[in-house]
């Protein structure tokens, strides 16, 4: 059997120079998307200048440029070897002006952005103000960005939460106690509902339903008259009032003895999983082939197990709701 040969992709914007930076919050598989960048833009006969610290280092002049063999063994780790920032600078006209300086000085033909919609805000306005290319490439834990099923990083953050909460739970079975954990999501539920589901929660609390704690009062004492020895509630970030919040209310009303568990930014890091991997792969060698092709202010996405390509200012505009088939699954899984 022959080995298929790579073709090479048809380049009709002419791209001779593409750079690439992370922003905002790390996500396991960022690294995973530069490599994607670097290898496919090597692979086409492109130069890849990699900047520093997100926008915060193109306004500073960061940039330096990036080859095959700097991103090797880079697949398999946490964070983001470019480093990345959040930067009040980039905000104002006169700092984006700068950063576009600084990309025209380089020679730089279309800039790729791995990041939440705070970046996807940045790279939006740099293309409006100044003409340069810009293709996001959605990083970030929380999965709340429209036009993409999943984002990198997502994957690996339900892991790390679900890994605690099964470890906390055998603690609340042994002491007869009953857990109230904080996952992250900014303001969304995506992480807290998965990790609801596979980890076997009795309730959990999303931004996106804006229940009432004293449904979690009801389950609990509903689990107690059960025989259940300790149960497990997942509370979302965004949810008012937080984990603490739904714990005090539930202590308050019933006497029982709550335990309190943030999880906090341990679920940014770590090794990505191989399903984050892979999604940074393919969205990595698509945002090199989005500017071959002469798109812009686009955000490369996976839809249905194909490449999406959505406006970026509706990636923030318009609202990604969760799985409410998941959803109505797990009030159902908790009896």
């Amino acid at each position: 059997m022959t080995e298929p040969t790579p073709i090479h992709h048809p380049n009709s914007a002419g791209i001779k120079r593409v750079a690439v930076l992370t922003s905002g919050g790390d996500a396991p598989g960022m690294n995973a998307a530069i490599r994607a960048v670097v290898r496919t833009a090597t692979f086409e006969g492109l130069e890849v200048v990699g900047i520093r610290r997100g926008f915060s280092g193109l306004h500073r002049g960061e940039l330096h440029l990036l080859g095959p063999r700097d991103v090797a063994n880079t697949i398999q780790r946490g964070g983001t070897i470019l480093l990345t920032a959040r930067s009040s600078t980039w905000r104002t006209p006169e700092g984006r002006e700068r950063g576009a300086k600084h990309l025209r000085e380089w020679g730089v033909d279309g800039l790729i952005v791995i990041g939440g919609d705070g970046s996807f805000h940045g790279g939006h306005y740099l293309q409006q103000e100044h003409g340069i290319p810009v293709i996001g490439v959605p990083g970030t834990i929380d999965n709340d960005l429209y036009g993409t099923d999943h984002t990198i990083g997502y994957f690996t953050a339900v892991e790390t939460a679900l890994d605690a909460v099964d470890k906390l739970r055998d603690t609340g079975a042994s002491h007869e106690r009953i857990f109230v954990i904080e996952v992250m999501g900014r303001h969304a539920g995506h992480i807290a509902l998965d990790v609801a589901v596979a980890g076997g929660a009795e309730e959990v609390f999303i931004p996106e339903d804006g229940k009432p704690v004293s449904d979690a009062i009801a389950v609990v004492k509903d689990s107690v008259a059960k025989g259940k020895l300790g149960s497990i509630i997942i509370v979302a970030e965004g949810y008012p009032g937080g984990a603490q919040g739904v714990a005090d209310a539930i202590q308050a009303e019933t006497g029982f003895e709550i335990r309190v568990s943030i999880l906090g930014h341990i679920q940014r890091g770590g090794s990505p999983v191989s399903s984050d991997r892979i999604l940074a792969s393919r969205l990595g060698e698509a945002s090199v082939y989005a500017l071959m092709d002469g798109r812009s202010d686009v955000m490369v996405g996976r839809d249905a197990g194909g490449i999406s390509y959505t406006p970026l200012n509706l990636t923030w505009e318009k609202r990604k709701d969760v799985s409410r088939d998941l959803y109505r699954c797990a009030k159902t899984l908790s009896v």
